[in-house]
């Protein structure tokens, strides 16, 4: 049996993770035609590499269908429930970095803390006769965050690409969504809030907790681990 390790199957996540390992004696490379998803792994034994999309890697892990995976900490955050059980943080690779963060119209010069958008919130019901829609597709982690600071009066609406654009289009009032340098957000005349960091995130290698491992993986693992860390 050989230990399965799971990487983004293609763009620059895919590209950095091969650099990454590469650094560090480990050398993985695709096989075949770029619509194959099949890889090989150099440079150390009892390895095979599955190629996944970042999205797929956290229920991979949570499912033990692979040891190890290479995903962003808000994939793993949002995707699986009580996390910490299923899989463990192993390292971060030092790239992919974005933050999860609220933003709302830079029109809204009263509104720059979450305390100031509770109150909004309630107002905004009052006026228009529903609920301040925030458009995300993060909606585990916006909702525990705003549950955390005691804001209840609000409704998220799905939104699974062109997110700072909601806002525009009046689908929504504001937007939780990832940034890595905030242009988007001024492109489209919104505004971080101050205490607005919902998460920090990065690629990163996790470990599945629930994954089955022979003894012959366990070893694998751990000269591996030494690899890595050494």
């Amino acid at each position: 049996m050989s230990l399965k390790l799971g990487v983004p199957s293609k763009g620059r996540l895919m590209e950095k993770t091969f650099e990454w390992f590469a650094k560090r004696g480990i050398t993985l490379s695709r096989t075949g035609s770029d619509r194959e998803y099949a890889g090989a792994v150099a440079g150390i034994d009892g390895i095979d590499l599955v190629l996944l999309s970042a999205g797929e890697m956290p229920r991979e892990l949570a499912a033990g269908r692979i040891h190890l995976g290479v995903t962003g900490t808000d994939l793993v955050q949002e995707k699986l429930p009580l996390w910490e059980q299923q899989v463990e943080e192993i390292v971060g690779l030092g790239f992919g970095h974005a933050d999860l963060i609220l933003a709302v119209p830079q029109i809204w010069v009263d509104v720059d803390t979450i305390d100031d958008l509770d109150a909004v919130a309630a107002a905004f019901r009052a006026n228009h006769g529903h609920r301040l829609r925030i458009a995300t597709k993060y909606h585990r982690l916006v909702r525990e965050y705003l549950m955390d600071a005691g804001v209840a009066d609000y409704q998220l609406v799905d939104s699974q690409g062109a997110t700072e654009g909601t806002v525009k289009n009046e689908t929504a009032e504001m937007v939780a969504d990832i940034t890595s340098t905030g242009e988007t957000l001024r492109a489209n005349h919104l505004k971080l809030m101050s205490d607005g960091l919902i998460l920090r995130s990065q690629a990163t290698l996790w470990r599945s907790r629930v994954a089955k491992y022979s003894a012959e993986e366990k070893a694998t693992l751990g000269d591996l681990m030494e690899r890595l860390h050494g």
